[in-house]
């Protein structure tokens, strides 16, 4: 594994439930199942810095005692993904508990200053989980050389999605600074919610609105990972050329897909496709239960001749990608589910990267990716410890509360040099505010 030499792993256990948890199976449903083709685990590193006047920095004792606590309301995460006898994937909530490990590390915080995914940062900080092991999470704290820590851990997507991940650490960490007093919130374990219907039904307009298939290829070149930043006065600008009234997501998305097709000089006709998960809670009539826990994300798709992104006015591109957000409803989510269950989804995560043509953008805006206090105070930086896939951007708040955005990027680097100047030279004839 890369980076064992730096790294000394001195304790590994698994921590089990606090309490006594349902013996059963949840099956997996068919959004569970996409997920599970698009990615596999997902790699994260919260850094924290040491807080001089605390003697308990990140005690071990405690994170477990906490740790076994959420698990009682979370007692997914304690069991192990398998095949029941139909050879259809589900969670054997057998209690067998979430890998733990110790480990030691002569790196500081601080010579991970830029915070970029990277196969090194996963060696180093992220359990290594075998997907034949069935494991659903596990996690390891590693104490740095400055007294820092770095809390990785290794989220099977098949098991849930970032909302409901997140979800799992604030309740994790609030056991942890609260311990009994702790008031959380409850998960939601029925996945039949997002089962198929019988009959299943896919509506005409699924295919045109949702992408549903994983296609991956080989791309001619290496991919490198970037991490760009856009200040709040960029972000107001771009919201500014499209009208005013724009999501932070929609427009930089926009401006990204623009700066894309340019910097690898797409052919005007081609069809070029910006793809993005979409949390589809809310577009379900009824909603989904508060604290529902599985995959609620599906895959919207806009597609368009690259002409038409190239050299078109970002409004229009932004009209476009809310267009079809707009059009996700609870009838297309299950029409969705029933084509996935139809089509009988390919389970073994997918390999390579998107078509050269194609653009994935991952939003964590909003999201409580830094609401992750042990007791010790908020993480440095959060972020996807590796990506490899070319074609991906997640896109993350700042930690530091300023409205700026991180553009976390595996791009192929051939075409990076042109995309990051196409990416800022809108804003060099303007003038903003950088907060």
């Amino acid at each position: 594994m890369a980076g064992e030499e730096e790294v000394q792993v001195v304790e590994s256990c698994f921590v089990t439930p606090a309490k006594d948890t349902p013996r059963k199976a949840l099956r997996l449903s068919p959004l569970d199942l996409l997920m599970l083709a698009n990615r596999g685990y997902t790699p994260l590193v919260h850094f924290y810095r040491r807080r001089c006047s605390v003697d308990d920095f990140f005690d071990v004792a405690k994170l477990k005692t906490a740790l076994g606590k959420a698990l009682v309301p979370f007692y997914p995460m304690a069991g192990r993904l398998r095949a029941d006898a139909d050879g259809r994937l589900e969670i054997d909530c057998n209690g067998e508990g979430m890998p733990f490990l110790v480990a030691h590390c002569h790196l500081t915080v601080d010579d991970f200053s830029e915070f970029k995914p990277s196969p090194r940062l996963r060696g180093l900080f992220v359990p290594h989980t075998d997907d034949s092991e069935g494991i659903v999470c596990s996690t390891q704290v590693t104490f740095l050389k400055c007294g820092g820590v770095a809390l990785g851990t290794a989220v099977h997507h098949g098991a849930m999605d970032g909302t409901a991940a997140f979800h799992f650490f604030q309740t994790w960490s609030a056991f942890s600074r609260e311990g009994d007093w702790a008031v959380v919130k409850t998960p939601y374990h029925d996945r039949s919610l997002l089962f198929a219907r019988n009959p299943p039904f896919v509506h005409p307009d699924t295919l045109s609105i949702f992408c549903l298939k994983v296609n991956m290829s080989q791309l001619s070149g290496p991919v490198v990972n970037e991490v760009f930043t856009l200040g709040k006065g960029q972000v107001s600008t771009l919201k500014r050329i499209c009208g005013g009234d724009m999501s932070t997501f929609s427009v930089v998305s926009a401006h990204m897909w623009q700066c894309m097709c340019l910097a690898r000089r797409l052919p005007p006709n081609c069809t070029t496709r910006l793809v993005f998960p979409a949390n589809v809670r809310r577009s379900m009539t009824p909603p989904l239960p508060d604290g529902y826990f599985g995959n609620v994300i599906t895959y919207v798709s806009v597609a368009n001749e690259a002409r038409g992104i190239a050299s078109g006015d970002l409004a229009y591109i932004v009209r476009r990608i809310r267009d079809s957000l707009s059009r996700v409803d609870d009838e297309l989510v299950h029409s969705a589910v029933d084509y996935l269950e139809l089509a009988k989804t390919d389970n073994r995560p997918a390999t390579g990267s998107l078509p050269a043509t194609d653009m994935r953008v991952v939003s964590w805006l909003g999201m409580p990716v830094y609401d992750v206090d042990f007791s010790w105070g908020k993480p440095l930086a959060m972020l996807r410890a590796e990506s490899n896939r070319g074609g991906y951007v997640h896109l993350i708040d700042s930690a530091h509360g300023d409205g700026s955005i991180r553009l976390v990027m595996c791009i192929e680097a051939s075409i990076l040099k042109e995309f990051k100047r196409l990416l800022y030279a809108k804003f060099e004839s303007m003038v903003y505010s950088k907060f």
